[in-house]
């Protein structure tokens, strides 16, 4: 589907080349040479070079400049793209002009999108430091929550934009979650007054896309890299990788700074391995996942910091959906995925409400990260924590997690055992993957079954606690071994509630 012409355009020689710049809408002063990469600025009917702009990188999107679709029946295409860096990750917007000439945005953030406008504000915003993560403010007479609020910086640009923030010089970007709509509000301090725009999460194939690029296929050989404590080969699976675990010695690789620079790592000493194999691939929610990355986290109740417990967390991938979470707790199997909307909690924290879904404290607790395998498109590390708080509602769940700058909801449900082994054809773990939410039969047949292991496991132990119980410590050990059943984190940690 073709995008309708704008009624204006403009086209003038690159002061750098002389080659062919163009600007479809009115609203765009800052374009981005295709042949020798300057950063052009257009004055009226003059062009102006104000230096040359880095190289792409190449996040494997299926967007390319001159896609188009359409959103809520305007016909728009996409005539420039942003890619932005923060402190755990990348992301980037594309700017995309509708049918009238104005200006639109598809923010991109590892298989998730949202579609937004800029938005025109009734009153000045203040600092950005005024906004605090986890409160809440208005905008515009609608009720927000700060989400995120994080340094970022421009790694680069092509095509025609609308605004172009200074390369590589930090500025604030500020994410503000509807707890009602789910609408996404983001404020770009790179220019003054603040730039604001206002969107929702979408689907690419809501947008009805046509001119995306051809299935991309990334040059394995130059992604591959020896691990920087055992010297074995590793290879990144997925071109947004932050982080990775060498297959060898199970070290956790820091890749946030790119392949050609000094690769930090932290040895992991005790592995532990996960029930579903990584790279595994099985169907949900009508699409099919790949598991790319696990990790094992522990939980401390602040009530009682010297009770722990521990959980694991499969991160999915989907070429079109991105990222979603299989959680493995001792209540059961879950599926979730962070949202895009703020759900509401109480003053008292007992419960939580999301899109007219009143959900219940379940669980408050601190998570820390113990063991990590795979890849993330975040800088997972041994040690992160968050605050959290878990939330039910019959099968639905909802949890919170929460750092220093960023509060991430997640959203999902729990599913059978029996659904988890049919989809990673694991049949003959079903009685290894079976956990608390399973049928008096089912839990019997799996207590008959294991009872020599367990009365093993019991006895190993009784001699750990013994001789182990006061020098535990869950930031170096895997200490998962609790009485207390967990409720899991229902999401895991995330990087993307910023820009999505």
């Amino acid at each position: 589907m073709a995008a309708e012409s704008p009624q204006r355009a403009y086209r003038a020689p690159c002061p750098g080349c002389g080659a062919p710049v163009d600007f479809r809408s009115a609203q765009s002063i800052h374009a981005v040479c295709g042949y020798c990469q300057s950063m052009v600025l257009r004055q009226g009917e003059t062009l102006s070079r104000l230096g040359k702009m880095a190289e792409l990188f190449d996040d494997h999107s299926p967007l390319q400049l001159q896609a188009s679709g359409a959103w809520k029946g305007q016909a728009f295409t996409l005539v420039g793209r942003l890619q932005y860096k923060y402190g755990e990750g990348t992301w980037t917007e594309w700017h995309a002009v509708l049918a009238n000439g104005t200006s639109a945005y598809l923010s991109e953030d590892n298989g998730a999108y949202v579609f937004s406008t800029p938005l025109t504000l009734q009153r000045e915003l203040p600092e950005a430091e005024r906004f605090r993560v986890g409160g809440t403010t208005a905008i515009n007479g609608k009720s927000f929550s700060v989400a995120s609020n994080n340094p970022v910086s421009l790694m680069s640009a092509q095509g025609e934009l609308p605004r172009l923030p200074a390369l590589g010089q930090p500025f604030a970007m500020v994410e503000l979650r509807s707890q009602a709509s789910g609408e996404v509000l983001s404020i770009d301090y790179s220019t003054q007054p603040p730039s604001v725009s206002i969107g929702s999460s979408v689907l690419l194939d809501d947008l009805k896309l046509s001119g995306l690029r051809g299935e991309s296929v990334k040059d394995e050989k130059g992604r591959q890299f020896n691990c920087p404590n055992c010297g074995a080969p590793v290879t990144p699976l997925l071109a947004t990788s932050k982080s990775i675990t060498c297959g060898s010695c199970n070290s956790l690789i820091d890749l946030s700074q790119g392949l050609g620079a000094e690769l930090k790592h932290a040895v992991q000493d005790e592995p532990v391995a996960p029930l579903i194999p990584l790279g595994s691939q099985g169907p949900f929610q009508g699409a099919l996942w790949q598991v790319v990355g696990f990790q094992h986290r522990m939980g401390t109740d602040p009530s009682d910091p010297d009770e722990h417990f521990g959980w694991e967390e499969y991160l999915l991938y989907n070429a079109k959906r991105g990222f979603i979470f299989l959680v493995d707790s001792t209540d059961g199997w879950s599926v979730v995925k962070p949202t895009t909307g703020a759900p509401v909690m109480s003053t008292n924290g007992q419960s939580a409400t999301y899109l007219g879904t009143t959900y219940r404290l379940k669980e408050r607790y601190h998570a820390e990260t113990s063991y990590v395998a795979g890849e993330f498109y975040w800088q997972v590390s041994r040690g992160q924590k968050t605050s959290n708080r878990d939330f039910a509602s019959g099968k639905s769940l909802l949890s919170m997690e929460q750092s220093a700058n960023e509060v991430t909801w997640s959203v999902g449900s729990t599913i059978e055992s029996d659904a988890v082994a049919s989809a990673f054809k694991l049949t003959d773990k079903k009685e290894l993957l079976k956990r608390s939410d399973a049928g008096p039969g089912s839990a019997a047949v799996a207590v008959n079954s294991r009872v020599g292991i367990v009365i093993f496991l019991c006895l190993v132990l009784l001699i750990l606690v013994i001789s182990r119980c006061s020098s535990c410590n869950p930031a170096t050990e895997n200490c998962a071994s609790s009485s207390r059943s967990s409720g899991g984190s229902f999401g895991g940690f995330s990087s993307g509630g910023g820009h999505k």
